[in-house]
């Protein structure tokens, strides 16, 4: 099993720089640069800039070097845990990513709870009563949640409490605590209004995962050992869930190297649609306005959230089925 994790953890250095390679490719795609998105907006607004003034920007920003080189600086800065500057913000890439990652991970951490903790019961209660009433209605649930896009669900919910109720559910926080320090009044608000982002962020993923186990835990319910157990006298729920369940939620533990970074980043355009301060909507106004050392620090942020992921599946996984285990076939 050590050796099983050193291996996974030495690959990890060369992946990162690999998907900081993709990152940099990503961000540099789009025509055009930071500048070039300025001049657009000044023009926009009836104002304009000569030649030497856009050419002088270029140059304050590096953007006039060759892009192995400006990877190279950004790789270095990186490296020495300098994120660089927000072009748009003009404020330190830690500095903003900071104001919004504990706001981040905590919805992250929540959303994911949530999902594995509905979704485990409904694929095991639908797979272990096949054809009742809970089986259907949880058919049509994971249905309904797979179907429907997670911010169409948010706009629903926002214009039924609108119009129903008067209220807005939009953001973290009530007007009065946006902007305080942290106190225990603050941390009761914050309870009070992030269940909805929770439900509408976790609910796809709940879906989805329950089906996967579902389908999986029919297909371990019908194995020859469950005969044998059952013919040993073991009661009904010990032997579920020591065995079958066990083996049918193999394939929710290796989704979490892309599960992960989804929910942290709040599914982009949901967290856009509820104003939620967290770090997604940061990359959609970065990936607008071309700021590239900001998007850059963001996805390789994304990637690396993937990297783990996928790590911590592995290691569940070699713990949770021996099979996997390779070094000691």
């Amino acid at each position: 099993m050590l050796v099983y994790i050193v291996k996974r953890l030495l690959l990890l250095p060369l992946l990162l720089l690999v998907f900081s390679v993709i990152a940099f490719i990503l961000i540099q795609a789009p025509p055009g640069d930071f500048v070039t998105s300025y001049v657009a907006e000044l023009a926009a607004s009836g104002s304009s800039m000569d030649r030497l003034q856009i050419d002088a920007l270029r140059e304050l920003y590096g953007l006039d070097r060759p892009g192995y080189v400006q990877y190279f600086k950004w790789l270095t800065r990186m490296l020495q845990g300098d994120l660089g500057v927000s072009l748009d913000f003009q404020k330190p890439i830690s500095e903003l990513i900071g104001q919004r990652l504990l706001l981040t991970v905590i919805l992250g951490l929540s959303t994911f709870l949530f999902t594995f903790a509905v979704a485990i019961p409904i694929g095991t209660i639908s797979a272990t009563r096949q054809y009742s009433f809970f089986d259907y209605f949880f058919t049509v649930f994971n249905y309904v949640g797979v179907a429907t896009p997670t911010f169409m669900t948010a706009l629903i919910l926002m214009w039924l409490a609108f119009s129903k109720l008067g209220i807005t559910i939009t953001g973290l926080f009530s007007p009065e605590f946006a902007d305080e320090p942290w106190s225990f009044a603050r941390t009761v608000d914050l309870g009070k209004h992030i269940w909805l982002p929770i439900v509408i962020l976790g609910m796809d993923g709940t879906a989805r995962l329950a089906r996967i186990l579902r389908a999986n835990l029919l297909d371990e319910l019908n194995k020859p050992y469950m005969e044998m157990a059952r013919a040993k006298g073991m009661p009904e729920w010990r032997l579920i869930m020591k065995y079958p369940v066990r083996l049918a939620i193999n394939p929710l533990v290796s989704s979490l190297g892309w599960y992960l970074p989804l929910i942290f980043s709040g599914s982009l355009i949901v967290a856009t649609v509820l104003n939620l301060p967290t770090i997604g909507p940061l990359l959609l106004r970065s990936l607008i306005g071309q700021d590239m050392f900001l998007a850059g620090a963001i996805v390789l942020s994304y990637f690396g959230l993937a990297v783990i992921g996928t790590l911590l599946s592995d290691i569940l996984l070699a713990w949770l089925d021996p099979r996997i285990r390779m070094e000691e076939a």
